[in-house]
């Protein structure tokens, strides 16, 4: 068992050198200088153009907006940097050394495993998003508010991302949380829970994502607070076929709570689910993470007092188009303890740390989370869980990478590693996958109703 304090250091922002506490109220509206700073010294969506001072984080220069050379459409993702060198590796010979550019997490992870390594290349911000997504997101300076106490959205054009230039660590937590990740989406996908011993089964899913801004406009239908729509089914192993997940997720879930239901095949019944959220068990996870877990952190911050610690310097997951690579055998990625850090590649990015803690009279499994979101997508990349006795118990990492044909930084998959029993859980799994993604799918709100749930779990 780890139990480490937090202490977050090398703090760098030329937008932010405070800490703020959100327990409730208001923050005061982004002055009019700085969001005419948008598109000048900072990004579109709130980064800093300039790189770092000793030149490994480069200046922002649009990032990777079309389909490389090496791209071949229907072939998946090809790996624009595949000549690019490890320029070095962290493992328990030199942790030490870089200690101050890591979080906890992966500190621990490094300890704990002799087989644990980052291979950490030149850091290339490939970043980029829709022109429509950085017009609604200059738009948002001006208007969007934090209602309910910082547990929901006002005056936000949901196209968009709210707060560009954050003056909290919820406005930061908003920004992860409702970031574009296209109109609609249908994915097809593995997710695995390894034992310690690195024997694995193989869960296999269907996703359904329409973002409620872009479904076409039905005047009857009362869903202003809803985000999107989301449906998943399971397709193997048999025990699971055919069970449904529907969440109708909402902008502010105090006033509104997040809607879900299950359809279990077996029983041909849909039920209200009110445990997919908060720390109530994800699905087919093993136990190995919470439903706020999934896609790093979803669902409403209402449970939690949020610290923000300004900007870090951070290796994280980035540019992962190696461990996408289409055909790549999951025997090869998924291995004891860890996926195969050979596929991995780590880069130095600024990224904003904040720090959440359970507010007093509130309870969740993770007593503390520490975040760390990446300055140009709004992804959250790195996250340290720590349990009620105040011990670091899971990291959570996300494999960050830019699908270049649809403009959508996002990611390659996702993992939770448990320090404590040695397991980990990796979903997004589509190297072998005949069609992983699909966007700009033409969903209706008919198809996610619940009585739509029966057709959908037909086996």
């Amino acid at each position: 068992m780890i139990n480490k304090r937090f202490k977050i250091s090398a703090v760098h922002s030329v937008i932010c050198g405070i800490s703020l506490i959100i327990a409730g109220g208001a923050v005061a509206k982004v002055d009019t200088d700085k969001v005419s700073s948008l598109g000048t010294n900072l990004t579109a969506l709130g980064a800093e153009v300039k790189g770092n001072a000793s030149g490994v984080i480069p200046d922002y220069t649009g990032g990777l907006s079309s389909p490389p050379s090496c791209h071949v459409e229907g072939a998946g993702f090809c790996n624009p940097y595949a000549d690019d060198p490890i320029l070095f590796t962290i493992d328990q010979s030199n942790v030490e050394q870089y200690k101050d550019n890591l979080s906890l997490g992966q500190i621990a992870l490094i300890e704990k495993y002799d087989t644990y390594k980052m291979n950490v290349y030149k850091t290339r911000r490939t970043a980029v998003y829709p022109d429509h997504v950085l017009a609604a997101t200059k738009g948002n300076a001006d208007t969007a508010e934090l209602a309910a106490e910082g547990n929901g959205l006002k005056n936000f054009d949901a196209r968009g991302f709210p707060f560009p230039i954050p003056q909290s660590a919820v406005e930061v937590i908003w920004n992860h949380v409702v970031r574009y990740r296209g109109r609609s989406l249908r994915r097809y996908s593995g997710q695995a829970a390894p034992l310690a011993n690195g024997k694995y089964s193989m869960v296999l899913v269907e996703d359904k994502i329409a973002f409620r801004a872009y479904l076409e406009e039905d005047t009857s239908a009362n869903d202003d607070n809803v985000l999107f729509y989301f449906k998943q089914k399971m397709l193997a192993p048999s025990r699971l076929a055919g069970n449904v997940l529907l969440v109708h997720e909402t902008i502010n879930q105090v006033i509104e709570p997040r809607k879900a239901w299950l359809y279990n095949s077996g029983q041909r019944r849909v039920r209200r689910a009110p445990q997919v959220s908060y720390d109530g068990t994800g699905s087919a996870s093993d136990g190995l993470r919470t439903a706020d877990n999934y896609d790093m952190y979803n669902g409403a911050p209402d449970r939690y007092d949020w610290k923000l610690l300004g900007k870090k310097e951070v290796y994280i997951p980035y540019n992962s188009f190696k461990l996408d690579e289409r055909g790549l055998p999951y025997d090869d990625i998924i291995q004891a303890g860890h996926v195969n850090s050979d596929l991995v590649r780590y880069e130095l990015h600024r990224v904003w740390a904040l720090e959440a803690t359970v507010k007093a009279g509130s309870r969740h499994l993770y007593d503390k989370r520490v975040f760390y979101v990446d300055e140009d997508s709004w992804q959250a990349a790195v996250v340290d869980l720590y349990d009620g006795r105040g011990n670091l118990w899971r990291v959570q990492q996300a494999y960050e990478m830019q699908f270049y044909d649809e403009q959508i930084p996002w990611m390659a998959m996702e993992v939770v590693f448990d320090l404590q029993s040695g397991r980990y859980l990796v979903t997004g799994l589509e190297n072998n996958e005949s069609t992983a993604y699909e966007f700009g799918v033409k969903f209706t709100r008919s198809d996610y109703k619940p009585a739509a749930l029966r057709r959908e779990g037909i086996r």
